[in-house]
């Protein structure tokens, strides 16, 4: 049965249909763009979602909100166990932190800075703070990530789609500099035929 993913232009949802790429899985996209002005998404969305939730995907009459849940579900139902850790290993709780981190940790001082900005001037005294932390949280993660740019382990797996919104994040902050590893996380995403699958289909995202 055809999965349907709701979909919000420039949002985290990208990295959903490039995990629904890797898994060769059949699904529909729901479009939903962003306000132009306010970057907000649209009202419509909250018809699929009371908090207008995006990624959020409908899966044989089962609805399935926030990015780490989503990820875990697809990998288990629908051919993914490769992207998963054995679970009675030390990767497994490695994967769990990971799928915490890109949607709880780091999200905190980059929502912080999407805020802050709209108050001008008046959030002055507290983005020294901010800034401070989203370098920590940016420098964490590259310290992690190994060598041959894997989160968990030597090859693709879901703590890696988790991650790439985090390092896609890192690399439009300017941190590409400072955090090379990641920049080149990305760019190895990027360059996967599934990754460029899933941009054709899923519209504009930011600057790639």
């Amino acid at each position: 049965m055809t999965i349907t993913v709701h979909h919000l232009n420039n949002s985290r949802s990208q990295r959903i249909l490039w995990l629904l790429e890797e898994l060769g899985a059949d699904y529909e996209i729901v479009n939903y763009q962003r306000d132009a002005q306010t970057n907000l998404a649209p009202p419509e969305l909250k018809q699929a979602h009371p908090l207008g939730k995006s990624p959020l995907i409908e899966d044989n009459g089962v609805c399935v909100a926030e990015s780490g849940a989503i990820i875990q579900y697809l990998c288990e139902r629908h051919g993914g166990e490769d992207w998963l850790p054995a679970t009675d290993g030390e990767d497994h709780i490695r994967h769990l932190e990971w799928l915490q981190f890109g949607e709880s940790s780091f999200f905190v001082p980059v929502m912080l800075k999407i805020y802050a900005g709209h108050l001008g001037d008046a959030a002055a005294p507290m983005m020294p703070r901010i800034d401070e932390q989203l370098a920590a949280h940016i420098q964490f993660a590259e310290n992690s990530i190994s060598d041959d740019l894997h989160f968990v382990g030597a090859d693709w797996s879901a703590a890696d789609v988790m991650m790439s919104f985090p390092a896609e994040i890192a690399v439009m902050q300017g941190y590409a500099e400072k955090a090379p590893k990641l920049a080149r996380f990305v760019e190895a995403i990027h360059a996967r035929p599934a990754w460029q699958r899933a941009r054709e289909r899923g519209g504009a995202y930011f600057m790639w």
